[in-house]
């Protein structure tokens, strides 16, 4: 693994990861300290909470010692290696997270709430009354995807799924609101300047 007195930090990174299947600890320390920063920045990148990317960093690291033997060095470094299973472990973190669910009559307030008049809220800023404004022209099934979609952070499908519509159906909704979100408030600014 090692010349006698080479420092574990001086080890190149591959000697470091084939190292881990001789099961020393020195080694498993020496290969977690040198990228566990890069694993949990991936981790936090793509997850955003602190605390469930310590996790994937560890499942990273677990992986790595159990797959060390499969690791290929012609199809990149240790350090993308490792940056790639947090990543997949990450996405399906992502994916595993469910929305939680709405109480169908809970929603209608929810749209009222981000469609109300700016007189309704005039300590929410400019920008915020003009949005709001620009959601309440939308239709109804169009505002409901929109608020699903980018307030409580659903899928298109998880969408369709909810209000009971085929998946394009959803995709529509979504992609017009945001259509005609974005066509209003270029209006607006045209009106401003």
């Amino acid at each position: 693994m090692r010349r006698i007195g080479t420092p574990l930090e001086r080890v190149p990174d591959e000697a470091l990861l084939a190292g881990l299947m001789t099961g020393d600890p020195e080694i498993a320390v020496a290969f977690v300290r040198r990228f566990q920063c890069r694993v949990f920045g991936m981790a936090v990148a793509v997850i955003g909470d602190t605390r469930l990317a310590e996790d994937i960093a560890q499942q990273t690291f677990e992986r790595a010692c159990r797959y060390a033997q499969a690791y290929d060095p012609r199809r990149g470094s240790v350090a993308i290696w490792l940056a790639t299973i947090a990543h997949n472990l990450a996405i399906d973190t992502v994916r595993a997270r469910r929305a939680t669910p709405v109480d169908p009559g809970d929603l209608e307030s929810m749209v009222e709430s981000v469609t109300g008049t700016p007189e309704q809220h005039a300590l929410a800023a400019e920008t915020t009354a003009e949005l709001r404004r620009a959601v309440a022209t939308l239709p109804r099934e169009q505002a409901r995807a929109l608020v699903l979609a980018r307030i409580h952070g659903m899928t298109a499908q998880q969408i369709a799924d909810f209000e009971r519509v085929p998946l394009g159906t959803a995709k529509t909704r979504i992609r017009a609101a945001m259509g005609k979100l974005r066509a209003f408030l270029e209006t607006r600014q045209l009106d401003h300047d």
